[in-house]
Formats: C-alpha cells, sequence, structure tokens
C-alpha cells in the first residue's frame, strides 16, 4: 500500500488476501493451486509485481472471480501508484522550490510567473531538465567550477539556477573543438583587452574564445548567489559565465582570468566539483597574469601608491588602473575608500 495526501494506491494482492482467508487458504496451498512459486505469491500479494492478465485468469479459475475483475483492480492500483508518487514528488519538490529565487528568475524572464505552487514546480522541473528538483543537487549533474564570496544552502540552489541558464544560452552557441594550447596562446591578447571599452572587447573576446572552444556568457546577478562567475564543461565545449555583480572592471577581469585559470588548471568536469584548493589556485593564476608577482613586488617595494605611481605602474603593464587599485584595496594596502576614482564600471549585456 502506497499514500500521499491525496490517494491511497492499494494493491489487487489485498484482496487476494480477503479471499485467502475466508477460504481458509494458506499462501501454500494457493501457490500450488496457481502453480506459481510462494515467493511469487507473496510478491503478488504485497503488490511487489504485477497482476498479468495471465495471472487474473489463472486467478478466475482458482477462486472464481472473474478475470476482469483482477485487470481492473491492477489498473486502478498502477495508475493510483503513479498519482500517489507524482503527489509526494510535488511535496519533496515543493521544499526545494522555496529555497530557489522563483520570483526573481520569473522577473528575468528565465521561467513563467504563477503564483500557483504546483505550477512552479513543473515550471523548474522544465528549466532544469529533470523529472524532478532533487536531482538538481547530483554532483554527477552540477560540476561547476566557481569563484563565489559566500556558501550557504539557498546560495547553492541559486548558483545552480544561474548555471543552468548559463547553459541553456550557451546551449545554441557554435565553437570550436576545445583547444586548451590555442586558450594559453591567447592569454596575453585578452590581457590587453583590459583597457578598453566592453562596447569594443566584448565581441572579440567571445569570438577569441570560442575558438578556444569555449562560449563566454553574462547573466545578470541573483541574489543571495553571492556569485562571481562559473566555468563547466557542457557536452563538447567549455561555458564560462559572468555576472555583472559589483561591476567594477577589476572585478570583472578577475573573476574572467579566475575562470579561464580553473581551465587551463584542468579543474573543469571533476567529478567532484573544484576543491578549496582549486579556487586558490585558480585566484593565484588570475592574480599572477593579470600582475607579474615580481614587477608587482617591485611595485610595492617603492611604497608610492599615488594617483600619479598607479597610473604609472598600470600603464607599463598594459592594465586598467583600476586593477591595481583592486589588488590594492582587497590586500588592504590602502583603504577601499581610496582611488576609486581609477576604477571604472561595465554595463554587460
Amino acid at each position: 500500500m502506497a499514500r500521499s495526501r491525496s490517494y491511497i494506491a492499494t494493491p489487487p494482492g489485498a484482496t487476494i488476501r480477503e479471499q485467502l482467508k475466508d477460504r481458509g487458504m494458506s499462501q501454500k496451498e494457493f501457490a500450488l493451486r496457481m502453480d506459481l512459486s510462494e515467493k511469487h505469491i507473496s510478491r503478488l500479494i504485497n503488490g511487489d509485481v504485477q497482476l498479468t492478465p495471465e495471472v487474473a485468469v489463472r486467478l478466475e479459475t482458482v477462486l472464481g472471480v472473474p478475470a476482469k475483475f483482477w485487470n481492473t483492480l491492477e489498473a486502478i492500483y498502477r495508475e493510483k501508484l503513479v498519482k500517489v508518487e507524482a503527489e509526494n514528488t510535488i511535496d519533496e519538490d515543493l521544499i526545494i522550490a522555496k529555497k530557489l529565487p522563483y520570483a526573481e528568475m520569473a522577473k528575468l524572464g528565465w521561467i513563467p510567473e504563477t503564483r500557483n505552487v504546483n505550477e512552479k514546480v513543473i515550471n523548474l522541473r522544465q528549466f532544469f531538465g529533470v523529472v524532478k528538483l532533487s536531482i538538481i543537487e547530483n554532483d554527477q549533474i552540477t560540476r561547476i567550477a566557481c569563484r563565489r564570496l559566500g556558501i550557504t544552502d539557498k546560495a547553492d540552489l541559486a548558483l545552480i539556477a544561474w548555471v543552468q541558464e548559463a547553459k541553456r544560452e550557451a546551449r545554441d552557441i557554435p565553437t570550436a573543438p576545445i583547444d586548451i594550447k590555442h586558450l594559453i596562446a591567447m592569454i596575453p591578447e585578452i590581457r590587453i583587452m583590459t583597457k578598453e571599452d566592453p562596447r569594443e572587447f566584448c565581441h572579440m573576446l567571445k569570438r577569441i574564445l570560442s575558438k578556444c572552444g569555449i562560449v563566454l556568457v553574462f547573466l545578470p546577478h541573483l541574489k543571495g548567489s553571492f556569485l562571481q562567475g562559473a566555468s563547466f564543461l557542457d557536452g563538447n565545449k567549455i561555458v564560462v559565465g559572468l555576472t555583472a555583480r559589483g561591476k567594477d572592471a577589476d572585478i570583472f577581469w578577475f573573476s574572467l582570468f579566475h575562470e579561464l585559470g580553473h581551465v587551463i588548471l584542468g579543474h573543469i568536469d571533476k567529478a567532484e566539483g573544484t576543491t578549496p584548493s582549486d579556487e586558490e589556485d585558480a585566484d593565484r593564476w588570475a592574480r599572477d597574469t593579470l600582475i607579474p608577482p615580481h614587477e608587482y613586488a617591485e611595485f610595492i617595494n617603492q611604497k608610492d601608491f599615488s594617483e600619479r605611481s598607479i597610473i604609472a605602474f598600470s600603464n607599463k603593464q598594459g592594465l586598467t588602473p583600476g586593477i591595481i587599485v583592486g589588488r590594492l584595496q582587497r590586500e588592504k594596502i590602502i583603504g577601499y575608500n581610496m582611488m576609486n576614482n581609477l576604477k571604472i564600471q561595465y554595463e554587460l549585456s
């Protein structure tokens, strides 16, 4: 017997048990009369095996109850089982759905707007491409390398939702085969773009990465996800997604190079996802690729962090000054309220 809030699925075996009780017949004797094993009869009575048309005919012969009756009971039982499972699954999915930023996702046009809780579950299943929402937390589905500022249960689900939208956007964008060596060769050219306007570099950046087998997508930030960027393997391409969180150029470039670091360092598509060590390695790679360590050390040793000195060093490095300012702020060499006039902000779409 199976139950949900609205349905009870009772197997035909319950009626067989009643018939045997009325006749004072043991299951062993019944099995002999049916010419079936005791194990099969036990499973039939418990609803663990299907009551087939052949068994229904045998029941008609042994118990004198028409085969049509047994076939009908079996059909009703199987239908109720499906309804019980569907309703119970909906209830389980409602718990997950409440943790997902449904209203925000709908506002962004990712899923239909609705207030009906069951419709929300159905829409979310279709969005994620799963028969039940618990599947989205499976590590085999969500192998993600990402840069974010915090981790909570809701943040994890928001991250998974954001990544799914990135996957949906990237799905129909063609790329060349994945070529990590070509990506490494193109890093200096990508680095030079830090001084350009987004309207100039975005198209070129996407084209360069496409030739490396990488799709670059920009998506709005989902509240509570603490997400800066994510990268993952999707079929025969790599998807790198970035948010406009913060919108500062230094955050954008560090996040991009962090994700490219994951790609180059081989962190993509790990069965268990990235480790804290992987994240640290990607941070280090991004930091040292944007600003060579020995040159940065020489700059720091001069102990001159004036606007003029920062601009001169950024020009020497071929970087926008905001990247230098952001690094100095993060390392607490200067305060977060200092030199922000050297930072620029991007509007990405």
